[in-house]
């Protein structure tokens, strides 16, 4: 199995710590010259965002005399994943996700773990997301050291694609607390059996508690050195860099990673976080023959979405950006970057019916990789067949002969409306209930709770969920899994228009507009807002406070009919009171009404 054997593998070099020949990339570990036994585990951590890498927090047994290790691994790639993992002597993984309302990559998130030896159970900002218990937590019984990393696994299934244009990247380390195992003495945790023993606020290398590590491991694409693990600003930062500009320093400007087209739009992918007014400057940017009407900076704050008349979709066309600065103290400006755009002349058709883990069969149509140049696609998870196994409950065996198991993120590209979604699942695999349970969201919201297959409908057999009126606002449904216990898994998925679905609000639906909830509310810094026309307009955004005075008003310009997006950035607004403010985005109409 794919991350049996990369656990593996970097257990067995991190014992013998030998010396390879140097690699291209240079990462960072940071870990405790001491090992713990049970405890809480804290970390403050702002994670990197780029894709083909991972930031951690865990702790691990480098003693020898069996496995041991109780994992939290953040991937770029995700913008709402927490993946958590006790490895148990055998190197066997006992993965598990959580779905986050919120990036870890756009701010700081508490994120913690208790080890006793009943439970290993895991928490964001103070919310328990996932407990396990049974016998293969009595077997982490091993005295383990505290140790944080970022780095390039070769598992691209697993991580995604990386590319060399994205470094360097940084993931910051506010602090770090430990917390011994005390049960009923102590003041802390889960029924108050933890006791605090020390917090390092990271405001210098203390060399009695921590060593910064040397080293590397097959599967690993970078070596651990210690000048990227870097102190600054009172936080530890672990530092992905190439071989020539190590350490804590970014003089590299901005790229275009990949451009996208499609009718009416070209999505553009930058290499790292932009600065909004010169990624919002028309000026910045050329496609020959083709007129650039407006731009959106993204709440990812690296991509933006052109919105163009004269793109020829048939036709192969460059885009040309310049001058466009990344968000570091000292800003890189960018030069002229070209890019050939991949145009999308042909759609998806509907109904869409995808075998999951297979090839095409009846009429669906096979399973792929999620990248920039398809339509739907997966992220992670490995293939499993059951060919020529029958299966109750359904005609349609073929589907369910194969599975993609590791399920995190399955994604589609559909046109902004309302859907139908089939999902179809079966347990090919267990013989008893309790063994795979997991959870599903459909655009952030969960539509199955602890799903066991087995229990509903036994081995091999067919089990369906259909939902209806998923509201589609962004251009991309994303169906998302959270393992539980053991993978999650999916054999088939069918997504069809819902033209007869009623919006909850039967007054938006007779509007020329639609705003969505700002995206995060509360917000500490900026908030995505989502707004949609039915017909071309001018648009301005203006806020208001609670006294109903304005506080923001900003032309958005000419939008024509279709879905955009706002980042509201509270620090260009000194006087913005974050806690205090109502949001309107009003339409200026040509029959002269405002909404």
């Amino acid at each position: 199995m794919k991350t049996a054997f990369k656990f593996l593998v970097f257990s067995i070099l991190m014992l013998t710590n030998f010396s390879i020949d140097a690699k291209e990339y240079k990462g960072a570990e940071y870990r405790t010259k001491e090992a713990f036994l049970y405890g809480r585990f804290e970390v403050n951590l702002k994670t990197s965002f780029i894709e083909g890498m991972l930031s951690s927090f865990f702790t691990y047994n480098d003693a020898g005399g069996g496995w041991n290790e109780i994992d939290i691994e953040i991937l770029g790639r995700y913008t709402n994943d927490f993946q958590m993992n006790p490895i148990t002597p055998g190197q066997v993984n006992h993965v598990g996700h959580y779905l986050m309302s919120s990036s870890p990559h756009a701010d700081f998130h508490t994120y913690a773990f208790e080890w006793t030896p009943e439970y290993v159970s895991w928490f964001v900002d103070g919310v328990e997301v996932l407990r396990q218990t049974g016998a293969h937590i009595q077997t982490l019984n091993l005295p383990q050291k505290i140790m944080m990393n970022v780095w390039i696994p070769q598992y691209e299934n697993w991580v995604g694609i990386f590319s060399p244009d994205v470094l360097p990247s940084f993931s910051y380390y506010d602090w770090v607390s430990y917390y011994s195992y005390t049960p009923g003495t102590g003041s802390y945790g889960s029924g108050n059996n933890f006791s605090h023993g020390w917090t390092d606020e990271f405001t210098e290398w203390d060399t009695t508690r921590w060593d910064k590590a040397t080293h590397t491991f097959t599967g690993n694409d970078c070596d651990f050195i210690q000048e990227n693990a870097v102190f600054n600003d009172g936080k530890l930062v672990l530092c992905l860099t190439n071989s020539t500009n190590i350490g804590y320093v970014d003089v590299k400007a901005p790229t275009i990673l990949w451009a996208r087209g499609t009718e009416g739009k070209v999505e553009v992918m930058f290499s790292e976080e932009v600065e909004e007014v010169s990624a919002e400057t028309i000026q910045n940017y050329l496609i020959p023959d083709v007129t650039i009407n407006s731009i959106e900076l993204q709440s990812d704050l690296k991509t933006v979405i052109l919105s163009v008349t004269g793109l020829n979709l048939n036709i192969p066309k460059n885009v040309i950006a310049l001058s466009i600065k990344d968000r570091s103290p000292v800003p890189n400006i960018m030069g002229g970057t070209l890019k050939t755009i991949f145009m999308v002349p042909n759609p998806l058709t509907f109904p869409l019916k995808i075998n999951c883990g297979g090839d095409s069969v009846l009429d669906f149509s096979s399973d792929q990789n999620w990248y920039y140049q398809t339509e739907y696609g997966y992220m992670d998870g490995d293939e499993s067949a059951f060919v020529g196994q029958p299966f109750g409950g359904t005609d349609e065996d073929e589907v369910y002969q194969t599975e993609k198991y590791g399920m995190v993120t399955y994604r589609t590209r559909v046109p902004n409306g309302l859907y139908k979604v089939k999902l179809m699942f079966a347990e090919n695999y267990f013989t008893s209930s309790g063994n795979r349970i997991f959870d599903v969201s459909i655009e952030q919201n969960k539509v199955l709770t602890n799903l066991d297959i087995y229990s509903l409908v036994g081995k091999n057999n067919a089990y369906e969920a259909e939902f209806d009126g998923i509201n589609i606002q962004d251009g991309i449904l994303d169906i998302y899994f959270a393992a539980k216990v053991n993978n999650a898994v999916i054999s088939g998925i069918v997504i069809t228009p819902d033209p007869n679905s009623v919006n909850e609000n039967p007054d938006i639906n007779k509007m020329d507009f639609r705003l969505e909830q700002n995206y995060p509310n509360p917000f500490n810094g900026m908030t995505k807002i989502d707004y949609s026309l039915s017909m071309p307009d001018n648009v301005s955004l203006q806020v208001y406070d609670i006294l109903g005075e304005q506080i923001i008003f900003k032309d958005l310009g000419f939008h024509e009919a279709g879905s955009y997006s706002y980042l509201l950035d509270s620090k260009k607004y000194h006087q913005l009171n974050l806690h205090q403010v109502c949001i309107f985005i009003f339409l200026k109409l040509k029959q002269k009404r405002d909404s």
